[in-house]
């Protein structure tokens, strides 16, 4: 089940990082869109500084989970377990669909995938931004205590 999964993201993902590059083109984070930004504490501790909570970023999730738990809209009864694997899974959508982003994006590519050439990815630790590191132990928690509920 598990590499079914990780395909499902890999497909979803890399749709979505070419959505999102010619909604965003050079212009990361929804910087340049018309939408509504919510920056605080809470926000910058869960998306990372410089990482606003947009409307646009907010309905594109909602969307994604949408998507993601469209088994249980034609018939796979809900588990909490599989409840904890959809958000899994939905965590590390997210880490593989914004490296996409750079790398399928003409104004970026996989050169200038490192700090300081992108404003809105402010921590990086070996190479990697620091939100990368969250979501991903996030991600695998959930699917660890899939196992235990």
């Amino acid at each position: 089940m598990i590499v079914s999964l990780l395909f499902f993201v890999l497909i979803t993902s890399t749709i979505v990082a070419l959505l999102e590059i010619q909604i965003e083109g050079k212009n990361g984070w929804a910087n340049k869109l018309p939408t509504w930004r919510i920056e605080n504490r809470i926000v910058s501790f869960i998306l990372g500084p410089y990482h606003p909570l947009t409307g646009y970023h907010f309905f594109l999730s909602l969307l994604v989970i949408l998507f993601f738990h469209f088994p249980f809209f034609v018939g796979l009864p809900w588990s909490a377990s599989f409840e904890l694997k959809i958000f899994s899974m939905f965590f590390f959508f997210w880490i593989i669909e914004d490296f996409l982003w750079f790398v399928f994006n003409p104004n970026f590519g996989i050169g200038k995938f490192k700090k300081g050439e992108i404003p809105w990815h402010s921590r990086w630790f070996l190479r990697i931004p620091y939100s990368y590191y969250k979501f991903f132990v996030l991600s695998v928690i959930l699917y660890w205590a899939s196992y235990f509920v």
